[in-house]
């Protein structure tokens, strides 16, 4: 059967699959809307925890950007994965106990005020819409080189989609759904990295096969190295990143991991506590088993494609004889070949390229940072690079990174199930992440700005049509994001990550740990935690910012451990200032830490 009837089959049965779930399970009420009527079992709950935190980025991007940055991915992988375990370890099972299962309705409760909730819900809110953005993009990719429509046309099919299970089967939909995709996803990120650590390295375990010694007598991470060197890149082992910088992304990403609205609220839609703790225990093993094996695939992937468009003697290769999947992925406009001296041959070095895929042409360095305009397709004195007085490597490629775990398998030369089966499992991560988004911003508009601050007197019906009508409005919202993205997956999700750890994530730690914070300090807190990083991402992101004025070195997807700082301070030192919290609350964040009677999750 041909690719393109197997990428119809597997992508088109499993588009049937959630829908008919959704179906089967949509929502009548608002408590299955939010959280699901709180009966889903614990390895169900995992199983879907790990779907809906196994986003675009995980799948699509993350393996990518872990291929040209080496070793500075590094944060990503600790980052992401830690944050779990801070998220199951550290709120959770407070939060569960609790009984708020949105993150503005615990704090609007636990610190007692509406503003501080209408704040939580317009950090939900923009949190939510940055991470979403990278998650309808990844869609738009996987259709444009699957289904051979263009990104905007992939984007709009996946709206319909999620319109679908997330309008329709509301939280109860999702979590159903979210189990499928997970089989769906991890299959399709693993048989492939099998495939690959036993082409490459010469036994099936992705998890230890950059260790492994190649015909040349060298380990996989050694020949990256000697390749990346010879090509004109930093080594792969050795990162461009500052070890700060390094430092504060990681807990950028761990902190805001675990300040995440659309994760913490699976923790209850399992009926107890202990389901809660337990199915935070499946999760974390349905995570690693996609997470061990990242650093194998972006390894073997960066391999295989470098001697495959430079083949073995790095000389290049003839374009008349490039295989089929590099002409597949041009037309994309996510691949890109310019010959700039004219001998008919790929280059692929560390050089300048021309980025097609946005439609403006740029240089782009060996990090993969825009730079300056490109004004010619050959080298000659007047390029930035030469003027610069850095040797002008004769690269002659642009390679999109959110292509890179998508195109393995067609590098690789697999079986063509293998590569549709693929496509299923991008489309499936995407999704997964982008329902539970949807979600988490419907929920705070209907939820914790409708029912709980204008119009708390609004029926059951009323709040679950409020619901929709504002999944509605997300998705279209999320679309638009999708088609005009503001970088690769990974870079857009590092943001949310960054803005969580800044607003979100520190006002529910003291809150929890600290009996004496106020709802004057959080208010404070939340606002200074989001504004400083918001400006400062904006600033390097639109207002023309460039590294060299980074704070202390740290990026800007590192800010947010910078933001977090400045709330806790400013939430400490205003809390000092004011009133203690009533007595009533204080005896409540007293009892929180206490590991029993815990009650039923309320939606109301």
């Amino acid at each position: 059967m041909s690719l393109d009837a197997l990428t119809f089959l597997f992508v088109g049965g499993s588009f049937v699959l959630y829908i008919g779930i959704a179906i089967w399970a949509r929502a009548g009420s608002t408590k299955e809307f939010y959280v699901a009527g709180g009966g889903v079992p614990p390895i169900a709950n995992g199983m879907a925890t790990a779907a809906d935190w196994m986003s675009a980025a995980s799948f699509i991007s993350l393996a990518g950007l872990v291929s040209f940055v080496g070793r500075d991915g590094s944060a990503y992988l600790m980052g992401w994965t830690g944050g779990y375990v801070l998220l199951a370890l550290l709120l959770a099972p407070y939060l569960r106990k609790f009984g708020k299962f949105t993150v503005p309705d615990f704090i609007g409760d636990r610190y007692y005020s509406s503003t501080a909730r209408t704040i939580a819900v317009v950090c939900t809110i923009v949190i939510s819409f940055t991470y979403v953005a990278g998650q309808m993009r990844g869609v738009g990719i996987v259709f444009s080189r699957y289904l051979h429509v263009d990104i905007n046309t992939g984007v709009v099919i996946g709206m319909a989609i999620v319109f679908f299970y997330a309008v329709l089967g509301g939280m109860k939909g999702i979590t159903y759904t979210q189990v499928a995709q997970y089989c769906v996803l991890i299959l399709a990120f693993t048989v492939p990295a099998f495939f690959l650590s036993a082409q490459v390295t010469g036994h099936i375990l992705p998890q230890i096969g950059l260790g492994a010694t190649l015909e040349s007598g060298m380990s996989v991470l050694a020949t990256l190295d000697q390749l990346s060197v010879d090509l004109g890149f930093h080594q792969y082992t050795d990162g461009k990143k500052s070890t700060i910088d390094l430092f504060f992304l990681t807990v950028a990403l761990m902190c805001g991991t675990a300040g995440l609205p659309h994760v913490i609220v699976r923790f209850f839609t399992v009926p107890r506590v202990k389901d809660a703790r337990l199915s935070a225990g499946y999760a974390l093993i349905f995570i690693a088993l996609l997470y061990t094996a990242v650093p194998g695939v972006a390894g073997f992937g960066r391999v295989n494609l470098i001697q495959t468009l430079n083949g073995t003697d790095n000389a290049g290769t003839e374009y008349a004889a490039m295989p089929e999947w590099f002409k597949n992925w041009e037309n994309t406009g996510l691949l890109a070949w310019q010959d700039r001296n004219g001998d008919g041959k790929v280059q692929y070095s560390a050089g300048a390229a021309f980025d097609a895929g946005k439609g403006k042409p740029k240089f782009i360095d060996e990090r993969g940072e825009y730079g300056q305009r490109l004004t010619s397709n050959a080298i000659t004195s007047e390029d930035p690079a030469v003027a610069a007085g850095k040797k002008p490597f004769a690269n002659e490629v642009y390679v999109d990174r959110d292509i890179m775990v998508l195109a393995n398998p067609d590098i690789a030369q697999l079986p063509n199930w293998v590569i549709a089966l693929v496509a299923a499992g991008a489309v499936a991560a995407a999704l997964s992440t982008a329902a539970g988004l949807l979600l988490v911003i419907s929920t705070a508009i209907s939820h914790d700005l409708m029912k709980k601050t204008i119009n708390p007197d609004i029926s059951d019906k009323q709040e679950l049509m409020y619901a929709r009508m504002a999944a509605v409005v997300a998705i279209c919202i999320a679309g638009y994001f999708g088609i005009n993205p503001p970088g690769f997956v990974a870079q857009v999700v590092a943001l949310a990550f960054g803005l969580a750890c800044a607003s979100v994530f520190p006002a529910i730690i003291m809150g929890i740990f600290w009996v004496r914070h106020t709802s004057q300090g959080a208010i404070a807190g939340m606002l200074v935690g989001l504004v400083s990083t918001m400006c400062y991402m904006y600033y390097f992101a639109f207002g023309g910012g460039t590294p060299d004025q980074y704070i202390m070195g740290i990026s800007p997807g590192g800010f947010g451990t910078v933001g977090a700082i400045l709330h806790i301070i400013v939430g400490f030192v205003v809390s000092k200032m004011t009133a203690e919290p009533p007595q009533e609350i204080q005896d409540i964040v007293a009892d929180l830490r206490i590991p029993r009677g815990a009650g039923e999750a309320h939606d109301h």
